[in-house]
């Protein structure tokens, strides 16, 4: 078993090209022996945005905290806290946070390509 403080966990901005706003925390992944998926905290400030982007793996999304939209494929969706959205590998994909306070969500990917930093 692993346990950790969130709060303790290191949080960097995430700076690929596209994103604005975005801070990430590596909360649980190979680095504490999980076996299959890495869970990942991500923070976005109002008006703040993953890229628009696709991939070769699927990720789950849980909304903790904030409202914002999911670019999906084209189309957007609304969320607000408790939502989860499941992506799926090879689909384009974007998070926005439409509101005032910061957007908190759990992401988690499988472990391998998804989790090299």
């Amino acid at each position: 078993m692993h346990i950790i403080d969130v709060e303790r966990c290191e949080t960097a901005p995430v700076e690929t090209e596209g994103a604005k706003g975005v801070k990430i925390q590596w909360l649980l992944d190979e680095r504490c022996n999980a076996p299959g998926f890495a869970m990942r905290r991500f923070i976005l400030e109002p008006g703040g945005c993953t890229p628009l982007h696709t991939h070769d793996w699927e990720h789950e999304v849980y909304i903790i905290s904030g409202i914002g939209e999911v670019i999906h494929e084209g189309e957007v969706s609304c969320f607000a806290p408790d939502t989860a959205i499941l992506i799926m590998p090879g689909e384009e994909h974007q998070f926005r946070n439409t509101g005032v306070q910061p957007l908190e969500f759990l992401c988690m990917v499988p472990n391998g390509p998804a989790t090299e930093r």
